[in-house]
């Protein structure tokens, strides 16, 4: 297996449509979608006009009238709205997540289930379906293989995403990955990167064994890939598309969340009850402990100072106190807390609960539940869109479910 050195390929990826597909029995048949739209007409009132005057004076009269001042109303806070559903979105999609780039489009990963990613605009329409098929030659592999794709992450600018693969499919590949990882080795996977300007995948990276969730750094130096199976993080370079390092951090680790200035890494191990800190300068780690059964999804206050974490084992979503590095609440928004979001003012966390079927909306201040929403069954993936202050909610079922703020 060539998967542990840094390895890549630039390349337009040749994309096969329709392949080998599985159908789960807990999904229901395509669909139309629903959309809701709403249109608005601007209105523009010109000033009468006003008809010249004889002037019958030699003398000249100026008045001087001060400039006038525009001033912008500020958003109302997050926690001062309440969440209505706009849109539910249907059709050939198990989304495992749904992932907001910032600049209009969403990514929907529909793992080995449907073998693509599919991507939709802020008025619900599907843009394209991506499959997941890539051609693996010069990679240490014959042909075209297929992946499962899990997680997207997005650079700054909104140009490219990086998607994670649960899994490889094709030859050469007989150790796949699984949740368990009982197997001592398991089959090492890859990373695609995808142009949003022309949809299809750029790059191919090796990384670890079942690679789930993926972070960019907020300066856009590197991708960080939690590897569930090998029980490590992969360290890419975006310049070079190079996987430059593997650091271990634990049994199973799963969320990242990185602080404003790109120094610090934190990982959500989640066979364990800590969470990981990762020094990206030296790659050295030390822990935070005792935070609670099994940390799965991390969100990263926009100020670095709190980290919110979901814990799946115990129930709980925590507020975590960097400075001092301990958790100052615990609140309980429904069975099996999975991921989660944060409002742009970073005023509200939205958190799926895949044993509820429902969605919890949770004041950052406060920690307590604001509102509960329910959702198509085992919702799984969440993501919020700050120009439009929405929130969409992927659902394993194979439903997206759209939220306004209002």
């Amino acid at each position: 297996m060539n998967g542990k050195h840094s390895r890549t390929l630039l390349l337009s990826a040749v994309l096969l449509l329709g392949a080998c597909s599985v159908t789960r029995a807990d999904e229901p048949p395509p669909t139309t979608t629903g959309i809701e739209t709403t249109t608005t007409t601007a209105i523009v009132t010109s000033p009468t006009p006003v008809p010249p005057t004889t002037t019958t004076t030699t003398t000249t009269t100026t008045t001087t009238i001060p400039p006038t001042t525009t001033t912008t109303m500020p958003l109302p806070p997050a926690t001062s709205l309440s969440l209505a559903q706009v849109a539910k979105i249907t059709g050939d999609l198990t989304p495992k997540s749904i992932v907001a780039s910032g600049k209009g489009l969403f990514f929907a990963q529909n793992m080995m289930y449907r073998h693509t990613i599919t991507v939709y605009n802020r008025t619900f329409e599907l843009v394209k379906t991506i499959p997941d098929t890539v051609d693996l030659t010069g990679l240490g592999f014959e042909g075209d293989h297929q992946g499962a794709p899990v997680e997207a992450a997005f650079t700054s600018d909104g140009a490219h995403a990086y998607v994670s693969n649960y899994q490889m499919y094709g030859p050469g590949f007989s150790r796949p990955g699984g949740d368990g990882c009982g197997l001592a080795e398991w089959d090492e996977s890859f990373v695609y990167r995808i142009d949003t300007n022309t949809l299809e995948v750029d790059q191919i990276i090796a990384v670890g064994a079942v690679p789930k969730y993926l972070a960019v750094t907020p300066d856009d130096r590197y991708v960080l890939v939690a590897n569930w199976c090998s029980f490590d993080v992969s360290i890419i370079e975006t310049d070079t598309g190079a996987e430059v390092a593997r650091v271990a951090v634990g049994r199973h680790p799963r969320g990242i969340a990185i602080d404003p200035d790109s120094t610090t890494a934190y990982v959500a191990v989640m066979g364990s009850s800590h969470i990981a800190v990762l020094d990206l300068s030296d790659l050295s780690v030390t822990r935070l402990d005792g935070v609670g059964a099994n940390p799965r999804h991390l969100v990263m206050d926009p100020t670095g100072r709190f980290l919110y974490a979901t814990l799946n084992g115990a129930g709980q979503v925590i507020k975590i106190d960097l400075e001092t590095r301990e958790v100052i609440t615990r609140v309980v928004t429904g069975t099996a807390p999975r991921s989660m979001t944060i409002s742009g003012d970073a005023t509200a966390l939205y958190v799926v609960n895949y044993g509820s079927d429902t969605i919890a909306k949770v004041a950052t201040d406060t920690m307590t539940v604001l509102q509960t929403e329910a959702v198509a069954h085992h919702p799984i993936g969440i993501t919020f869109d700050e120009a439009t202050r929405r929130v969409w909610v992927a659902s394993y079922s194979g439903v997206i479910t759209v939220f306004d703020e209002r």
